[in-house]
């Protein structure tokens, strides 16, 4: 499905209800399976979150992932410590090019049985289940904060929990500490001192309910629409102000870029600044790496140069984003540069009209580019990909009188 995004209404304004953080509902998916006395509330309708859901309900021996990355990397450690559960973990093309093998060593250090079907470090993945009495594991620091996470969701049902040492400079400590924060609220005691992140075993935990936030990521997209209306005032629920959510710091990205957020009632209206003076940023997005396609299109939109570094893990995501950005950028008539772990805009004052958009099977790169349907008449490709994060995405945009045609 391609879709013809264009708009004369360069005044926006509506409230949204955006659907539940997908990265708090995988993380309680799996401490409701391992805790099945808990409830949860406000769940992400992702696709990611109902792979993770069929997979922790069912019982297939061979579980399919599909593009799901933070599910493969989650549902290795639960499969990997479910004593006497021998599954086989696979996912897409594009997932059997993502690197596996940093959780797989980690988890062999506590005596885990995984092996591969096809190539070494990559899934799939044939995991045999055990019980795990080992409780030290030492992990590079500047990995995926999901492979870290994973090892903490269900280091509690570990025998004498974990003790988990992580070497050198860590990255996403946000996402570490909405884990840890989660454990916190079940009871489960947990320590970060330095480089030492210490879970303590907890047989049971208390019924509760457990309610998720809505995601900050999926926000970002409305971010950018605000900053790039003539005027706008948007409202999203459900929001606090002091999130979990790494991704909450767009608040302060986004202030530099002409947006104004207040919060009232769980919910955060995103105010458009008049006369407001733009100059080249830098940001370093080493703790919100998914946000970084948003801000650069931002940028792109409002005419502006930007330089945002901390952003290797990109690189293994659903596509390599930052090869993808410089892509589809380029279409744009953008001057972009990539490295490694940085991307650098040049200031340019003209966009191209009804330029193609690819998305390579990533959902952001699908709502990242939206927003600049308020500048020029843009065609996003796939456009179904959105479902991963944010089934309802396009519809949100046509409440607020974007004009979305399929071609």
């Amino acid at each position: 499905m391609n879709l013809l995004l264009q708009t004369t209404q360069h005044n926006l304004q509506g409230q949204i209800a955006v659907t539940g953080s997908k990265s708090e509902t995988n993380r309680l998916l799996l401490l409701k399976a391992l805790f099945p006395n808990i409830t949860l509330a406000n769940t992400s309708n992702s696709d990611d979150s109902e792979v993770m859901q069929k997979a922790l309900v069912g019982n297939d021996e061979i579980v399919d992932i599909h593009h799901a990355g933070t599910a493969m990397r989650f549902l290795t450690a639960y499969f990997a410590v479910n004593e006497g559960r021998d599954v086989v973990m696979t996912g897409s093309g594009r997932m059997q090019e993502r690197p596996i093998k940093i959780l797989v060593e980690a988890l062999a250090q506590l005596g885990v049985e995984i092996s591969y079907e096809k190539e070494v470090g990559y899934p799939p993945i044939k995991i045999k289940g055990k019980k795990v009495t080992a409780s030290k594991v030492t992990l590079a620091a500047n990995v995926s904060s999901q492979y870290i996470s994973a090892l903490l969701l269900v280091a509690s049902k570990l025998e004498n929990g974990l003790e988990l040492t992580l070497e050198g400079e860590i990255t996403s400590i946000p996402y570490i500490k909405m884990t840890l924060a989660l454990l916190n609220d079940l009871d489960i005691q947990t320590s970060f001192e330095g480089n030492v992140i210490k879970v303590y075993p907890k047989e049971t935990v208390a019924s509760k309910e457990m309610v998720v936030e809505s995601d900050w990521s999926s926000a970002s997209y409305f971010f950018s629409l605000v900053a790039l209306a003539d005027t706008a005032s948007i409202t999203l629920t459900s929001y606090k102000e002091n999130s979990l959510q790494g991704d909450s710091e767009l608040v302060s990205f986004y202030e530099k870029l002409g947006v104004k957020t207040t919060f009232q009632n769980n919910k955060m209206t995103l105010v458009k600044q008049e006369n407001f003076k733009y100059e080249t940023i830098n940001f370093e997005l080493n703790n919100t790496p998914d946000i970084a396609q948003t801000i650069v299109v931002t940028c792109l939109g409002l005419g502006i140069g930007c330089h945002l570094t901390g952003l290797h893990t990109l690189k293994i995501k659903e596509t390599d984003r930052l090869e993808a950005l410089k892509i589809e950028l380029t279409k744009l008539g953008a001057t972009i540069s990539v490295t490694n772990d940085s991307l650098t805009l040049t200031a340019s004052e003209n966009i191209n009209h009804n330029v193609k958009i690819a998305t390579y099977n990533d959902h952001r790169m699908a709502m990242a580019f939206a927003p600049l349907a308020l500048k020029v008449p843009i065609i996003i490709e796939d456009a179904g990909v959105v479902s991963k994060s944010y089934p309802d995405f396009w519809n949100d945009l046509e409440t607020l009188n974007l004009q979305i045609s399929e071609l």
